[in-house]
């Protein structure tokens, strides 16, 4: 059997991590097993599905490295692939379930479906749908019609029936057909509902697992009715954990962005989040941390998805993330970098391929305290304005010094003399100064580094002035001795 996996998103938002989660290990298992993935719209909800959110939504997959083989934009054997596209199929299965007396249609308003909720939650009974329409007259049908009624279709669950969903991360999970109730599976507009459409669309694409969050394994008895009413082989099924934050709680805004685009906004490399997204409920059987999407394709087994709740760590994700930044090459990481350094205002867009070899130095200086790729425009403002501005109060204590004055005078006058300013001939700058001076150490660097940069820590020194230059370090020089003296 071929091995065929799905991710069948709705249209009315954004990625979301718990989304990007289950398209990637729907991916992972597909390709593990020489498989297909195939991507499909679930377009049900016309109210809030729009093209817009679909298209940030397969934007954001294909930004992550997650293509698909079948599926919208691609095409494919079993199109189309949205739900909106198929009704005139879903028809065709409603007909034979009204055939094989599986189906009926209900005229119930809301208030009405509303009222008997109530109902059922006073007498302290499970809410579910009672009945009412099931065995109407044709009589009755048509007095409700007249009224302008327009019915859904429910679907009629047998009583006293126990199903048992055969999970592969959960084991045997058993549900009871009286908890259910008669669901709806076509709306009063004749859209079919997710519990309908999902089982025809994964019957006729032939999908052979259905790996999807833990939040839909109450819907699973319902679709597994429909298939044995419809005489369809069941898929196999894999309800992965929920995700919550460290607080244990459901994930939220408050436990950090919520979609995958505010992080790739942020800058986080999509080798990262594919790496965290993948620890958020899977472990690989080595002990390691840092992996890329080969890796994950050759490891992945849903037998190493834990069924406890996946935590959403932040800090992890950053570490995760730092790691894959150090592992970029300069050239890339440098070209990741300047749509922020534009964005900052630091260069224009225009002037980024002339100045790419100075902009490297800059992001060799910084790249390893990144934890995510805006941060550089935080890190590299003292390179990019001669005034230094000196707020920091270690800074300011640093300029009490007695013998600053004079290590500046020193300093400037090597820096007048220096030919180009490289890490070689810095450094032999700084032997001759502490030779003649008898400073060092602390006493040595830092009135130089707050000089040129208003600042007590940053970047290596040496490389600060080598990617200042000379012109710049005396324009720094003489705006400090201004404003010191």
């Amino acid at each position: 059997m071929e091995v065929r996996t799905r991710f069948a998103p709705s249209p009315t938002g954004h990625l979301h991590i718990g989304g990007a989660r289950t398209a990637l290990f729907n991916y992972l298992f597909a390709k593990k097993h020489g498989g297909k993935f195939i991507v499909r719209i679930e377009d049900t909800d016309l109210e809030r599905s729009s093209i817009e959110s679909e298209k940030v939504i397969l934007e954001s997959l294909r930004w992550l490295g997650i293509e698909w083989d079948e599926g919208v934009e691609v095409g494919g054997p079993y199109g189309p692939y949205r739900s909106t596209e198929r009704v005139d199929i879903y028809k065709k299965y409603v007909d034979i379930l009204f055939e094989k007396g599986y189906a009926y249609h209900c005229y119930c308003t809301e208030e009405e479906l509303e009222y008997q909720r109530q109902q059922l939650l006073s007498q302290g009974k499970m809410p579910r749908y009672t009945g009412k329409c099931r065995n109407l007259t044709d009589a009755e049908k048509r007095k409700l019609e007249a009224e302008g009624r327009k019915p859904a279709v429910r679907f009629k669950v047998l009583e006293g029936v126990k199903i048992v969903v055969h999970d592969l991360v959960r084991g045997d999970v058993e549900f009871l057909s009286d908890d259910i109730g008669d669901f709806v599976i076509v709306k009063s507009d004749g859209i079919p509902t997710y519990n309908f459409a999902v089982v025809i669309d994964d019957h006729l694409m032939k999908i052979s697992h259905v790996i999807r969050g833990e939040e839909h394994l109450s819907n699973t008895p319902r679709q597994i009715l429909i298939y044995n009413a419809l005489g369809f082989d069941l898929p196999q099924f894999a309800h992965v954990s929920l995700i919550l934050g460290k607080d244990r709680t459901k994930m939220s805004k408050r436990h950090g962005s919520t979609w995958v685009e505010q992080y790739r906004e942020k800058g986080y490399l999509k080798e990262g989040l594919i790496n965290f997204l993948a620890l958020l409920g899977w472990s690989p059987e080595e002990n390691i941390e840092i992996f890329d999407m080969q890796y994950l394709i050759e490891n992945f087994s849903l037998e190493r998805v834990s069924k406890n709740p996946a935590i959403f760590d932040l800090d992890k994700l950053n570490y995760i993330n730092s790691q894959h930044i150090k592992q970029k090459s300069l050239d890339e990481l440098t070209m990741l970098s300047i749509p922020y350094l534009v964005e900052a205002g630091y260069i224009k867009e225009t002037e980024a391929k002339e100045k790419f070899e100075w902009l490297k130095k800059i992001v060799k200086s910084v790249y390893e305290g990144l934890d995510y790729l805006a941060q550089i425009k935080d890190k590299v403002d003292i390179f990019f304005n001669n005034e230094v501005k000196i707020e920091d109060n270690d800074a300011k204590e640093v300029l009490k010094w007695e013998h600053v004055k004079h290590l500046i005078d020193v300093f400037e006058s090597k820096i007048k003399e220096a030919g180009e300013l490289t890490v070689d001939t810095i450094k032999a700058l700084f032997k001759e100064i502490q030779k003649e001076t008898g400073y060092k150490g602390k006493n040595l660097f830092m009135p130089i580094r707050v000089a040129l940069t208003g600042k007590t820590h940053g970047p290596e020194l040496v490389e600060i002035i080598e990617i200042l230059g000379k012109e710049n370090i005396l324009k720094r020089l003489e705006f400090f001795k201004t404003w010191y003296n």
